[in-house]
């Protein structure tokens, strides 16, 4: 994590716009068809929680945007992504858990389960540190969702991606996502560019 000028890059405008607004966040929500993804659980055993966070992880990273975020007054700049994600641990609580990106969904696979193995376990938050732009994911399968706006806390800026139970039809299976991001982050274009860009993700998967 370095600290860049903003007037360096092109979110200039955007620092100056939202980096003093009283809420700086945007929340968006799209229904995505998920009915490929759930196949190439069903067919590999893998977990759907780790396809969808790698597709968020893989979608995120075509976009130079995800690279960078505003931490206190400063815009910050980052040379790799993680997802976290939500680990329920063996005492009945529950603990976040990042896991780097990597292209290699073999690779994300196999730290996802290594991780979050060790979540489970520990007493203490995983996390990876300055060196990741961390996106915060949280999957709440116990309800069918329509979205979620999350509450603004003032210094968690990172983008947040949620949703909830998907939904079975006869032909194909849906599910509801919410984003949640800060404008100095990204703007409009951006932020639907990678929503666009999930669905595509989730329907080229392959494990």
């Amino acid at each position: 994590m370095r600290e860049v000028d903003p007037k360096t890059t092109n979110r200039a405008k955007a620092f100056d716009l939202w980096m003093r607004s009283p809420m700086p966040m945007v929340t968006m929500t799209k229904t995505y068809d998920i009915t490929h993804l759930r196949r190439v659980a069903r067919r590999s055993g893998a977990k759907l929680n780790m396809l969808m966070c790698y597709a968020i992880g893989r979608a995120a990273s075509d976009f130079a945007e995800f690279y960078m975020l505003p931490v206190g007054d400063k815009l910050m700049q980052f040379d790799h992504l993680a997802v976290n994600t939500i680990v329920r641990t063996e005492k009945g609580g529950i603990n976040t858990c990042d896991i780097p990106f990597s292209r290699d969904i073999h690779q994300f696979a196999a730290d996802y389960l290594r991780l979050t193995a060790e979540a489970a376990k520990s007493d203490e938050e995983l996390n990876l540190g300055d060196d990741y732009m961390v996106i915060g994911t949280s999957a709440l399968t116990k309800c069918e969702l329509d979205s979620v706006v999350n509450l603004y806390a003032g210094f968690y800026n990172n983008p947040f991606v949620v949703w909830g139970k998907y939904r079975k039809g006869l032909w194909r299976t849906t599910l509801p996502i919410s984003f949640q991001f800060h404008h100095t982050q990204m703007d409009g274009p951006i932020s639907t560019g990678f929503l666009n860009r999930l669905q595509e993700v989730f329907n080229e998967i392959e494990l």
